[in-house]
């Protein structure tokens, strides 16, 4: 998250003002209406988290960089779509992300890749 609000130009301070809205919240999980213990979260966000639509979208930028790259260097295949043939690879709404590319053993080791780099960013 760090590297890519970095990436993104945002300023050092504010970079270190989400990190610590990140690391210094607490919660508890309802069970039958009780609440456990307050525990730390490890990593990610909260669900309801304010900062998770813009953390999202920040992320996501991340994984579009890594699928642009990937493309091109021509090592991953999109599909053509519409009326006038447009490549196509990856679709996002909200949360979700659809990959959009030709079956080949290599595009799926390209996908695996790119979500496993993803993941350490």
């Amino acid at each position: 998250m760090r590297d890519m609000l970095h990436r993104l130009a945002f300023h050092s301070k504010w970079i270190s003002w989400v990190r610590g809205c990140l690391v210094s919240s607490s919660v508890s999980i309802l069970i039958n209406g009780s609440p456990t213990e307050e525990f730390k979260p490890s990593r990610g966000l909260r669900q309801g988290d304010p900062l998770a639509l813009f953390l999202f979208l920040v992320v996501a930028e991340g994984l579009a960089g890594l699928v642009r790259q990937a493309l091109k260097q021509n090592m991953l295949k999109g599909m053509k779509v519409g009326r006038n043939g447009v490549d196509c690879c990856m679709l996002q709404f909200a949360d979700d992300t659809l990959f959009l590319c030709d079956e080949s053993f290599s595009n799926i080791l390209t996908i695996k890749v790119i979500l496993r780099c993803h993941e350490l960013i």
